[in-house]
Formats: C-alpha cells, sequence, structure tokens
C-alpha cells in the first residue's frame, strides 16, 4: 500500500508535482497552514521561451512573506502581472500543437482577479488535472506539522533550486531547435505540446 503524501500548491506547477500526486493519488494532502516561503514555485513558475527558461512570478503583497499562513497570502496587483504572463505565454506556445484548444481555459485566470494566492492556485491545479485526465482527490491539512512518520512530504523537495531526482521522458517542445529540451519546466509546457498524451509523460 502506498504510503500518503503531503503538497503544497504551486502556480503552473512543474511537471515533477504531477508525477508526484499521479504516484500518490489516492491519499493526497495538500498543505494549507505553512508559513509562506519566498522563491519557491508557490508563487512561480518556469516556462520555455523563445530565449530559453523564462520564470513567471506572481507578486505578492508585502507582508506576505513574514509568518504568514499560505492560506491568507494575498495576491498583489500593483502592476499589471497578468497582461505580462499572459502575453510571455501567448509568445511561448502560441505555436505548439494544443495551445489554441486549451487557451481559452487557461485565458481566464489572467482577466478574473483572486484575492488569495491559495484559492488563485487551487483553481489552477483544478483544471490542469482536468486537462492531463487526472483524478486527484485531495484534502486539506488542518494544522502545520513540522514533520509527517506517515507520509512523504514534498513541500520543500520540490524546489526551483533543486534539480529533480526523476528522469524526464523528452517531448517536443517548441523551441528545443535553439535551446535544446528543458526538462521538468511548468506542466503547461508539456499540456500545450502534447494535449492528450501529456499524461503518459508523467
Amino acid at each position: 500500500m502506498h504510503k500518503g503524501a503531503i503538497f503544497p500548491l504551486f502556480y503552473l506547477p512543474p511537471i515533477e508535482f504531477f508525477s508526484q500526486m499521479k504516484a500518490h493519488k489516492e491519499q493526497i494532502v495538500i498543505e494549507a497552514y505553512e508559513h509562506f516561503p519566498k522563491q519557491t514555485y508557490r508563487n512561480r513558475a518556469i516556462i520555455h521561451s523563445p530565449q530559453g527558461k523564462l520564470d513567471l512570478i506572481v507578486p505578492v503583497i508585502k507582508g506576505s512573506k513574514v509568518h504568514t499562513k499560505v492560506k491568507d497570502v494575498k495576491i498583489s496587483y500593483d502592476f499589471n502581472w497578468q497582461r505580462l504572463h499572459w502575453l510571455s505565454i501567448q509568445t511561448s506556445y502560441r505555436r505548439s500543437a494544443y495551445f489554441e484548444f486549451y487557451e481559452d481555459a487557461f485565458a481566464r485566470f489572467y482577466e478574473d482577479k483572486w484575492d488569495f494566492l491559495f484559492d488563485y492556485n487551487l483553481e489552477l491545479l483544478q483544471l490542469i488535472s482536468k486537462s492531463l485526465k487526472l483524478d486527484l482527490p485531495h484534502t486539506f491539512s488542518n494544522s502545520y506539522e513540522e514533520s509527517y512518520d506517515d507520509r512523504n512530504d514534498y513541500r520543500k523537495s520540490i524546489h526551483p533550486k533543486m534539480p529533480s531526482s526523476r528522469p524526464f521522458k523528452e517531448y517536443f517542445q517548441v523551441f528545443d531547435d535553439r535551446n535544446g529540451f528543458l526538462p521538468n519546466l511548468s506542466v503547461v509546457d508539456l499540456l500545450f505540446n502534447q494535449g492528450p498524451q501529456s499524461a503518459a509523460f508523467l
């Protein structure tokens, strides 16, 4: 029997995140009470732009970075980051095979506004899971625990500054002729390039 696992909520999560979720799909807990950590995938995604890797960062309201529960972190709209992110996604993927198929579903995340990063990321997770045809039932933590004996903990191990321990099957990427294959990008890179075949690469 598989151990359960606890996951943070990420913005347009990397492929590794969904590979691990798929492996634990019967016992997933989402962390809601950790203090918001800086420079993680919680408000950052990496896509494949014409120039190579490009970070997309969702700004949060100042003060959210210190001792604020992740479920209470608010998104900042001091500048129009949504327009910038959507233009970057369009520039990077409009030539991909399946971008137009998913475009309308993702567009609303760059038009509507959410108060809380947690709610925004959760709705994105639901959309991406549905697009990947993955059934990922989950519960939420109701307090913060430093460590767990009975489940795998992915709150720190899936991190932009840490290489993944998982091997990645290569797939076609729009700009791989100039940048080579870039592994473990945001799962939207896989989705826009591979469409319905994406789940087979997890």
